[in-house]
């Protein structure tokens, strides 16, 4: 496990680190990859957290999510200790029931989900399971079959 410190930045609205070049290349070695998110698992100022880096604009980023922000008691611009190191456990979520279902039913929106990349299938599965009501499930599950369908936008999107 690798421990920096690092300023809390933001963009947009996300706040983030930069990490170290030292720290980004033992990760990039332990995962045995440098493109791509990569999973990590570590500790902010204390407490313990599960992550993906990303690279955008260019550059390598920790986003800090609301609860790591809140169990560090820190904010935007305070200066943060980190111990981070690759994560290698794997992360599944499974598919709604009513989700799955509704996919068997219809080939066609079945089909097409089985051609989205694995990223596209665990946002939309992600979505659907923390919805907190049935009906939002019911809902939402109709959506996707339609955005799947190419008739709809869903999370934030305009066709498959």
């Amino acid at each position: 496990m690798k421990t920096f410190t690092a300023k809390i930045d933001i963009i947009g609205i996300n706040p983030f680190v930069f990490l170290p070049d030292t720290v980004l290349a033992s990760i990039f070695k332990q995962a045995k990859k440098d493109k791509g998110p990569i999973q990590v698992r570590g500790k902010i100022d204390g407490h313990s957290f599960i992550q993906t880096l990303v690279k955008y604009s260019g550059a390598w980023r920790l986003y800090i999510n609301a609860p790591m922000l809140k169990a560090s008691n820190k904010k935007i611009g305070d200066v943060i200790k980190l111990y981070i190191e690759f994560d290698p456990v794997e992360r599944t979520h499974d598919m709604h029931p009513k989700l799955a279902s509704a996919l068997k039913k219809n080939k066609e929106a079945f089909a097409v989900f089985e051609k989205l990349p694995p990223s596209r299938k665990r946002e939309i599965i992600r979505y659907i399971n923390f919805l907190k009501t049935d009906a939002s499930v019911e809902r939402n599950v109709s959506i996707a079959i339609e955005f799947l369908l190419g008739k709809a936008r869903f999370v934030g999107r305009d066709k498959p």
